[in-house]
């Protein structure tokens, strides 16, 4: 396993982040072959368990470094309609946060889908 997963606390997405758990890295080529590609499956397999979980419409895979230097990628379930459709995610409208029982539960559930990162 290579990142760190987190879960983006925004209801209004399934909202995957993450964290290449090696120093210094801010770009994708400052990591090894060996770790890029590990950190591409990882996506990749966030992204089929998003799908499953909630029969979204497309994945958007994003490394933005604008805000945060530190590598680390974005894993976005999207469904037509949603508030941003068919826009970009960052910057539209204020964040919904799941209730604190939602969340435990999602985040309990995330773990047993993503046991194998």
């Amino acid at each position: 396993m290579l990142s760190r997963v987190l879960l983006m606390n925004d209801s209004r997405y399934p909202w995957v982040i993450l964290v290449p758990q090696r120093a210094g890295l801010v770009e994708w080529s400052d990591l090894g072959v060996a770790d890029r590609h590990l950190l591409l499956d990882e996506a990749v397999v966030v992204g089929e368990v998003i799908s499953r979980l909630w029969e979204v419409d497309k994945i958007n895979t994003a490394s933005l470094g604008n805000m945060v230097a530190q590598l680390h990628v974005h894993i976005i379930g999207r469904r037509h309609g949603d508030p941003a459709w068919p826009g970009p995610v960052w910057g539209r409208g204020e964040a919904l946060p799941y209730e604190p029982v939602a969340q435990s539960s999602l985040v309990a559930t995330l773990r047993k889908e993503l046991g194998c990162l």
